[in-house]
């Protein structure tokens, strides 16, 4: 019987199992990933960047939970000094790593994404793409939660060997 890539209960343990190290390392990535996501949208307002439209409420909390599941992620990436396995990227990376990449354009002005202009227009990214962007905040967030279960999960997975 094989086992699923994900377990909640596992991935409690993992989180459990974390030291001060990893935690550390998850808030670091928890605020460069705000940083690196809030800053170009200007949802995190600073004066490199602007935006055309206005940042919508619901942009501050698809940022934060964006930051926060994309520290625990990358936190899992950090090699832990016992001798427990070591999750692989197909454990949720790839998710991860997309899931990051989306809430980007969840969170970013409508018609400030090129793309996004060049293919439907600015009518067009205000009627169209921006009431979409609130689906895609929430299925970046569904993608970085999966992986972050994915690789907690791993975390904690027996290795098993195989019978000589």
């Amino acid at each position: 019987m094989s086992s699923s890539p994900r377990s909640w209960r596992r991935a409690g343990t993992a989180l459990r199992g974390w030291r001060s190290r990893q935690w550390t390392v998850a808030g670091a990535g928890a605020l460069a990933t705000a940083v690196l996501v809030g800053a170009p949208t200007d949802v995190v307002p600073n004066p490199l960047f602007g935006r055309s439209v206005p940042v919508q409420w619901w942009n501050y909390p698809a940022l934060a939970v964006t930051a926060v599941l994309a520290g625990i992620v990358l936190t899992t990436y950090v090699r832990r000094p016992s001798s427990s396995p070591e999750p692989h990227a197909a454990d949720g990376g790839r998710l991860g790593a997309i899931g990051g990449v989306l809430s980007f354009f969840a969170v970013g002005c409508p018609v400030c994404n090129k793309l996004v202009l060049v293919l439907l227009g600015a009518s067009g990214a205000l009627s169209y793409w921006a009431p979409l962007q609130p689906l895609l905040a929430v299925l970046s967030a569904g993608l970085l939660a999966e992986a972050a279960l994915r690789r907690l999960s791993a975390e904690t997975e027996c290795p098993v060997t195989p019978s000589v």
